[in-house]
Formats: C-alpha cells, structure tokens, sequence
C-alpha cells in the first residue's frame, strides 16, 4: 500500500468519523480524564470507579466502554453521545485541554513486566522474546509509543498539574496497600458522598478475581481484547513488586540508571547497586538511547 494510499485512506476515515479519538478528541468543560501510562491499573481503576458510582449495576467488560469509554477505541462522533459530564479514559500525555484530571503513576519496573506480557497478548513479540531486549526498548519507549516514555509521560502531567485542585495522583501501589483511602479520595474528587460500606463494596466487586473471572466470560466482547490472544490473560496477577522475581539486575538498573531521579521522587525505592552514582550522574533517557545504538 503506497503512502499516497495510506493518507487518502485515513483521510476518508477522519471524515467519515471512522478514526478513533486520541488526540483529536473533542473536549468539553466538564469532562474528568482518567489518565495514565499503559499499563499502571487504569482498567482497574475504571471498574472502580464504575462501581463507585452506580454499585447497584456492576459494570463488566462488556459494558466497562459505554460508562467509562477509551478515547484511543472511539470515533470522536461516538465519544460525543456519551451521557455527560463524561468520565474518559485517556492514556495521553499532557493535553492542556483537560480540566478535570485523575493521573495512576505505577513503579515503572512493574510496568515493564506488564507491558511485555501484554505486548505477547498483542502478537508484537513471541514467548520467547528475550525480557532484556524489550526492556531496552521500553526505556526508549518503543511500545504504545504513541505515549511517550515512562517518565516523559509522568512528567508532562505532574510538571504542569501536579498540587491543583482539578488534578488527583494516585499511586498504584497505595491502591494495592489501602484501596479504601485512595477511593474515598477518587468519590471526594467526583464530588460523590459514599459510605464505608459503599467503598468496601466498590473495592470487592474490582478485586483482581472477579476482573478475571469476567474477562474470562467476555474478552470476545470487549474492543481492546477480543482480537488479542485469548491464552494469555489481559488482566494478570495485578499485584506489586513482581519485578522483583522477573528482571534481571541488569534490567532494573538500566530503568533505575535512567529514572532514578523520577522513581525517587515519587517513592519508588532503588535497589540497584549502581543507583547512587547513575543519580549522581543524572542519565536521561536520550543518554540511554544513545548508549545502546
């Protein structure tokens, strides 16, 4: 297919209001973005919030688009018809359109390990595709590289957001430790009054077991999925720390050497041996592209 073909087609499709959003997207006052890299529990975090706020009606997979639907799977034309205010998903780096916005940071050595099963799921690499290469590649934000890297990404929103009333961080692994506090602050956030009991409920009817059992019955269904392999499970074992068990030394201290500073920052301990003198030394991740061509 030549390129003269290729543009003429996405042409036809933008005006056809065959594209999906992304960053065309129109956005309206009263929109709140849940937003976050790939892969650091916005999903999770969806049902959540599904949940919270309609938890006599559990959402499924079936269902998770038309409450909280993903700009990155919908035509804008659709998007558009959704009863407002909107809550959208948005994986986007910093657009300052947004108003309303709920960022999930994730330690990105587990969003590593994420992102290369879920990249097997997508047919991008095979089984036996070697961890350490596609870390390299991950650090160079190779995959969904429409959104940038790890750190560019949590960067653009918290350089220019972060401490506003109109923006929430959240942190994946404090959703793990005490899934109640972080809700009570999402329902306070969406300006929804709910009870102890109303969050625990919320919290049970997410849990990993229950995603699982649901995309079990119903990724055939679901737009992200069902053209995706069904042996491998989008939703895994939604836990924090596995990296632990999964890197290598030499992959957690070239993510640590890149991102040091940042996972510092935002409370994310470094185990690296060479973790003091890349902090010192202040690598970026261009230095780190740059080393490994």
């Amino acid at each position: 297919m030549s390129a003269i073909f290729q543009r003429a087609k996405w042409i036809a499709n933008v005006a056809t209001g065959r594209t999906n959003a992304g960053r065309n997207l129109t956005v309206l006052a009263d929109d709140i973005y849940l937003v976050s890299y790939p892969r650091s529990g916005n999903t999770w975090t969806r049902f959540l919030i599904a949940n919270l706020l309609d938890h006599e009606n559990p959402p499924s997979f079936a269902d998770i688009e038309a409450r909280i639907p993903a700009i990155n799977l919908w035509p804008d034309k659709v998007l558009l018809q959704s009863p407002r205010p909107r809550i959208l998903k948005s994986h986007e780096y910093f657009d300052p359109r947004y108003g309303q916005v709920i960022y999930i940071v994730r330690d990105p050595r587990d969003v590593a390990v994420s992102m290369y099963h879920y990249s097997i799921k997508r047919k991008e690499i095979g089984d036996d595709y070697p961890m350490e290469h596609f870390v390299r590649r991950f650090i160079r934000g190779e995959f969904m590289s429409d959104f940038a890297n790890w750190e560019d990404h949590l960067r653009s929103w918290t350089g220019t957001r972060a401490g506003r009333g109109e923006f929430l961080l959240l942190r994946y692994e404090d959703m793990q430790t005490n899934l109640e506090r972080e809700l009570a602050k999402i329902a306070a956030f969406l300006n929804v009054s709910r009870t102890p009991d109303d969050l625990a409920r919320s919290a049970r009817l997410s849990s990993a077991e229950r995603l699982r059992e649901l995309e079990r019955q119903q990724s055939g269904q679901w737009k992200l999925t069902k053209n995706t392999r069904k042996d491998k499970p989008f939703v895994r074992s939604a836990n924090s720390g596995s990296w632990k068990e999964v890197l290598s030394a030499e992959s957690v201290a070239e993510i640590e050497h890149v991102w040091g500073r940042t996972m510092q920052e935002f409370g994310y301990e470094l185990v690296s041996e060479q973790s003091a003198e890349v902090i010192k030394a202040g690598a970026t991740t261009t230095e780190f592209a740059r080393q490994r061509h």
